[in-house]
């Protein structure tokens, strides 16, 4: 017996997609009324674990990596290789981040409508090649250069694997594979501190106009390692999940099915101006874009200065490269685990405000202790902390923006202000300030103690507003509209919206 079709071409993208999914012939085929075990859900959700997650973790770390070459770079040699003198190099550092927040948003808006597919490796691609052709820089201005386009590439990369990632999973299963690309990050540190000291120390080679050697071997290398994963990513990305090719015709539908039950909207609803303020004006947006600011300011200083702050310990180079490892094993490890945590309980706050602590001693001990050892105990604090609070902000955020089109520019949004940050954490630790970097610590105590006073009224807001909303006092807003038009419409403003915690 031939089985009938579901066909909805709002599943189909442009260029690609599923003409027709088979489901049983013994039932309908409109939304809701197609129902499937927990077992064929748990299938579909290990192969997006095997195929999404681990892809764009990997894409991600190769981001994270090429960013943070230049703080591996400083120590080998580069500054006086090129020239640099007194905050030239905290200048290029900030045109990088200057160029990663313009781009930021508009970058996010435009993947919701041309989709993953070709659109994230592309990026990847693009700041694989500049960080390659870093390695030929002779001077300021060209290191400058080289880092405002790696920020028009790097800038869009963040927002769209969170973005990406929420559109495959539901709600209580996106910290965990979020926390991973969040943790690729510190292990990119990590990697790239490694990669760093053996890279360094290939002989020189190239020609006599364009010689490579020591820190420029760090570009090089890096950036076409990225480039060449970059290049593959396509053939596995899926451009949605009633398009993901390893997945059988039911399944697709299950995948797509299941992520439009739980939102009331469909995923490809497109963004308009509405979902623009919709997002932004959402207090729970502003919480978790600001916890984001401080956050990041501490994990994008990380790339840039913790082998120089390592290094001021009185340890050479390449110690200082093999030392910045295991703070940033420990992270991805604790950050991993705190979204396991968070996804099996269903709540976000409350682990987000348990972790930054770690932070705020950490930055307090960097700060007021003179012990060389219990300053590296310190960056281990830091580390935990603010790697796995970063992850658990972006995911909340993008949790409770209320549909899919507010969510993209929700998680724009958040990464554009944590950008922010990131142009902060640039002229925290001056040279001035060596070795003890008293101000930059003293900044960072500062910000840490702001994020965890942040965190604790985002619980607080959305207990307020679920209990308001429980009790009937937002009703009001449904006067004159339809269930469906408040579900299309409204987003988070909905009163049967209700904040995760």
């Amino acid at each position: 017996m031939e089985h009938p079709v579901y066909e909805d071409s709002n599943l189909k993208s442009t260029k690609e997609g599923l003409q027709a999914l088979t489901v049983p012939a013994d039932v309908s085929v409109h939304h809701g009324e197609v129902d499937w075990t927990v077992a064929e859900e748990t299938a579909v959700r290990r192969k997006f674990d095997m195929v999404v997650t681990p892809l764009c973790t990997v894409l991600y770390l190769c981001c994270a990596v090429d960013r943070s070459a230049i703080g591996n770079a400083k120590i080998e040699g580069m500054e006086d290789d090129i020239g640099l003198v007194g905050y030239q190099y905290n200048i290029v550092l900030t045109i990088f981040f200057c160029m990663y927040l313009a781009v930021e948003v508009p970058s996010n808006i435009t993947l919701k409508h041309v989709g993953p597919k070709w659109y994230l490796p592309g990026l990847v691609f693009g700041f694989g090649l500049v960080s390659l052709c870093t390695a030929f820089v002779k001077s300021y201005a060209g290191l400058a250069v080289a880092r405002a386009f790696l920020g028009i590439f790097e800038g869009g990369a963040m927002p769209a694997v969170a973005f990406i990632l929420s559109c495959f999973y539901k709600k209580k299963e996106l910290f965990l594979r979020m926390s991973f690309f969040i943790a690729s990050s510190s292990l990119a540190n990590s990697f790239g501190g490694l990669l760093a000291a053996g890279l360094s120390e290939i002989s020189r080679w190239g020609t006599n106009s364009a010689p490579i050697h020591t820190w420029r071997n760090i570009f090089f290398f890096e950036g076409l390692m990225t480039m060449i994963i970059a290049a593959s990513a396509p053939w596995f990305l899926p451009q949605s999940p009633a398009t993901a090719k390893f997945l059988t015709p039911r399944q697709r539908y299950i995948a797509a099915e299941r992520m439009y039950r739980e939102i009331a909207v469909h995923p490809k609803q497109r963004v308009s101006w509405h979902h623009v303020k919709s997002a932004i004006f959402n207090v729970h947006t502003q919480v978790c874009a600001w916890t984001f600011f401080c956050s990041n300011a501490a994990v994008q200083s990380f790339g840039a200065f913790v082998p120089s702050i390592l290094q001021a310990f009185g340890w050479t180079s390449t110690e200082a490269q093999l030392k910045s490892v295991p703070p940033y094993l420990v992270a991805c490890v604790c950050t991993v685990a705190l979204g396991w945590a968070s996804d099996r309980v269903g709540q976000r706050g409350i682990f987000i405000a348990g972790v930054l602590p770690t932070a705020i001693i950490g930055f307090a001990m960097l700060r007021w202790t003179e012990s060389a050892e219990a300053k590296y105990a310190a960056v281990f604090l830091n580390a935990i902390g603010c790697f796995a609070a970063s992850a658990g902000m972006l995911s909340w955020g993008i949790n409770n923006a209320g549909n899919p089109a507010a969510a993209a520019v929700a998680g724009g949004y958040i990464v554009a202000i944590g950008t922010i940050g990131g142009v902060v954490s640039t002229w925290t630790y001056l040279p001035t300030g060596k070795p003890e970097y008293h101000k930059g610590h003293t900044i960072f105590f500062g910000l840490m103690l702001f994020c965890f006073a942040l965190s604790l009224f985002g619980i607080a807001h959305c207990v307020y507003e679920n209990k308001m909303r429980a009790s009937g006092k937002r009703d009001h807003r449904l006067d004159g509209i339809t269930s469906d038009e408040a579900k299309l419409n409204m987003g988070h403003r909905n009163p049967e919206f209700r904040y995760m915690l």
